[in-house]
């Protein structure tokens, strides 16, 4: 049998759900043989594709795919700066080929290379996005009815230009954080007496309150008994957790903005989280999160992986091949943008019947990319090469603050 080396590394961009996606497709010598990875930072996905184009494929040919922690470790340390989301997505997409190239070499899915499974399936929580109190009640009534259990409830995404006074030209999605605590309480408070505990809720503070804020809203929405409360502090003041920590009942989540071990670490250690919840491409692929996930595990710490929008189909497959291996999965996040499209572009996209994740049984990852019908998908250009203004969040007065 001939030697299995790399001959090219494409990317493909692609927006099958109107979110651009960026696709790593690793081909080997063996024309059958190639792998499949997410490199999604829709933020600044052109600059993602570059550093893999220019940097990292040229390092890659003529290299055996099957030397993928060596891979992961050159491409991580070649650039010298490191554990940033460009890299680290770019060298995720690389990683998760890698991977799925491994398993259809094995003839298993990952899941079975990982261990095998600990669950027959994965319990998953949707997403409710209302534009008020009522309409929360009405749209988590529609996903119970689908069979959910778990449900995160926002309204008007993440406190939205419809909680303040708009005060200046500047552009943005402007809030008072008052107003928006006061909003969810009002929500949480009627969602649960109509469901009362036959659901869990789940909500995303998404950084946008100071400490002292969170603690009070921790604390009111205890009644409530949440799944978990995601990100009530900013990454940058993560110090803030452990006092956080010992003034609430309420289970804490964070870890999407996560790039380099030191942002973890010291958290999972200290128990000032209940769920780690990592953007899997973010902090470099599969070949990290299962270190991460077995460090988590030694410290009682539950896996919920962050499964947005703006993730591929191949990378919501990923966070269920781990999710379903490992014996720390609490829960895993399932985007409402997975649709038709999704299912056309993507063979093989992993399913959801009654709140919980079913993959198939193929090899490697599970997941491949149609790239014809990708290409009816193309590219969505923003004005100038910039992003959506939800990134940019203001108080009342005009003050840029953490999205």
């Amino acid at each position: 049998m001939k030697k299995l080396v790399i001959t090219n590394v494409k990317t493909i961009i692609t927006a099958p759900e109107g979110i651009n996606l960026l696709v790593v497709k690793v081909l080997t010598n063996d024309p059958s043989i190639y792998g499949v990875g997410c490199a999604t930072f829709t933020q600044r996905i052109k600059v993602v594709k570059k550093a893999i184009d220019s940097y990292l494929r040229p390092m890659l040919i003529g290299k055996s795919p099957n030397n993928i922690e060596d891979i992961w470790q050159a491409c991580t340390a070649n650039s010298y700066w490191r554990n940033g989301p460009v890299l680290n997505n770019a060298v995720a997409g690389i990683d998760m080929a890698l991977w799925d190239i491994k398993g259809k070499l094995a003839d298993m899915p990952l899941y079975e290379l990982f261990g095998g499974k600990c669950r027959d399936a994965i319990p998953a929580y949707t997403h409710v996005d209302a534009s008020s109190v009522d309409d929360a009640v009405k749209q988590v009534q529609g996903k119970v009815d689908q069979g959910w259990i778990n449900i995160r409830v926002q309204i008007n995404g993440y406190g939205g230009s419809d909680y303040g006074p708009v005060t200046g030209p500047n552009d943005g999605v402007y809030y008072d954080p008052y107003l928006y605590m006061d909003t969810v309480l009002r929500a949480f408070t009627k969602v649960h007496d109509v469901f009362g505990d036959k659901i869990r809720l789940i909500h995303d503070v998404h950084e946008r309150l100071t400490p002292n804020q969170a603690i009070t809203f921790l604390r009111k929405m205890e009644k409530f008994s949440p799944l978990f409360m995601e990100d009530v502090v900013p990454l940058e003041q993560m110090d803030w957790l452990g006092r956080v920590r010992d003034q609430t009942s309420v289970p804490l989540s964070m870890g999407e903005l996560f790039n380099n071990p030191r942002e973890w670490m010291k958290v999972i250690q200290d128990r000032d989280i209940d769920f780690i919840r990592c953007h899997i491409s973010q902090i470099g692929g599969i070949t990290p999160i299962r270190k991460l996930i077995a460090f988590a595990d030694l410290y009682g710490i539950q896996t919920s992986w962050h499964g947005p929008g703006d993730l591929s189909a191949i990378g919501h497959a990923v966070n269920a091949q781990l999710s379903l291996s490992s014996h720390n999965c609490g829960v895993q996040e399932w985007s409402n943008s997975i649709k038709e499209n999704t299912y056309r572009v993507f063979p093989g996209t992993p399913t959801v019947r009654d709140g919980y994740i079913y993959v198939n049984d193929h090899p490697g990852i599970g997941v491949d990319i149609d790239e014809e019908a990708a290409k009816e998908y193309p590219e969505i250009s923003f004005k100038d090469d910039w992003t959506s203004d939800w990134t940019i969040s203001r108080l009342p007065d005009g003050t840029c603050v953490r999205p």
